[in-house]
């Protein structure tokens, strides 16, 4: 597959992670709802900037893959894998992460990394005083996806 970039067009990654009070699938999705409608939000971007989607889990959640709620949420033509993180001693558990690999102009703003929940402790240094809306979560998504999920 030959892919053709637009002048004017680069390449970024974009991090995103948080945490949820169990293995539960529907907090599972409501989480990984919020967290991609906040990446989507706060750096201001439509679907089709979207190349492709990386998620991690901590092995403790292993109840659903976290693409399944971004499927859920329209992104049907974005190509998304999941894979579980390294059991490390003291890591922080029940964590989901995100990278997502976007196109953005030349000159646009900086991205913004998503840190939310307990997650923010993973990487205060991204955090910008901590990317979290006042807005109810599943507003926020519906929001970010053009009001229908």
């Amino acid at each position: 597959m030959v892919m053709l970039r637009s002048e004017g067009v680069r390449m970024r990654a974009i991090r995103g992670a948080t945490t949820v009070a169990c293995d539960d699938p529907a907090l599972i999705g409501e989480a990984v709802c919020e967290m991609l409608g906040t990446i989507v939000g706060e750096n201001g971007l439509e679907t089709d900037q979207i190349v492709s989607a990386w998620f991690t889990t901590t092995p403790d959640l292993r109840s659903v893959f976290p693409a399944a709620p971004a499927r859920a949420m329209g992104w049907t033509e974005i190509p998304m894998m999941c894979a579980s993180e390294i059991d490390v001693a003291g890591a922080q558990p029940r964590c989901i992460r995100v990278m997502l690999h976007v196109e953005r102009p030349v000159g646009a703003a900086p991205v913004r990394h998503v840190y939310l929940r307990e997650a923010i402790a993973l990487r205060p240094d991204l955090c910008r005083g901590a990317v979290v809306a006042a807005q109810p979560a599943a507003e926020r998504v519906l929001a970010a996806v053009g009001g229908a999920l």
